[in-house]
């Protein structure tokens, strides 16, 4: 987690938006990575831009990264990183890829069917196993992408597209 979320996810908010993944990286000049997406999942390349713009005027001035940066906002795309709790909650029934922090059984490295939370533990069937981890030890983890992910994404785009055109025709 960096310590810019915290000064950043306020500004991400207010532009109508939520933060998914944030990541400064590099030496020199550095890049600042903000991956986002609107509340219903969506973030079109309009939507990039404009939020781009309002966290390009925020930073500079609040002066928050010191030197050169670039600054890079995308949506987290289909095979999105899993990076807050609730995702694995949401995200349950989908194949994921998760690295822990630390070996379990000599193994970092899971790739499975996420069956959800236990608590504050991620559940996943890996191999005709049900394992658990718990959500502090998961280093990184995104979905994988399978026909069953592309198939509910399609679905979901074509839901919004249909609501866009009903409210442009004036129907709620």
């Amino acid at each position: 987690m960096s310590q810019l979320e915290p000064i950043l996810e306020p500004v991400v908010e207010a532009a109508g938006f939520k933060l998914v993944r944030l990541r400064l990286m590099g030496g020199k000049r550095k890049t600042l990575q903000v991956m986002a997406e609107r509340t219903d999942g969506t973030m079109n390349v309009e939507d990039c831009a404009g939020l781009s713009r309002a966290l390009s005027e925020f930073l500079e001035q609040e002066e928050a990264i010191e030197g050169d940066y670039l600054l890079e906002v995308s949506s987290p795309g289909i095979d999105r990183p899993l990076t807050r709790i609730s995702d694995f909650a949401r995200w349950s029934g989908h194949e994921a890829k998760i690295e822990l922090g630390a070996p379990l059984d000599g193994r970092k490295r899971f790739n499975g069917l996420l069956l959800g939370l236990d608590g504050s533990d991620v559940v996943i069937e890996c191999q005709g196993r049900r394992l658990t981890f718990p959500f502090r030890a998961i280093a990184e983890a995104k979905l994988v992408l399978t026909e069953k992910l592309i198939a509910e994404d399609l679905k979901a785009r074509k839901a919004q597209d249909n609501s866009i055109v009903r409210n442009a025709h004036g129907e709620h």
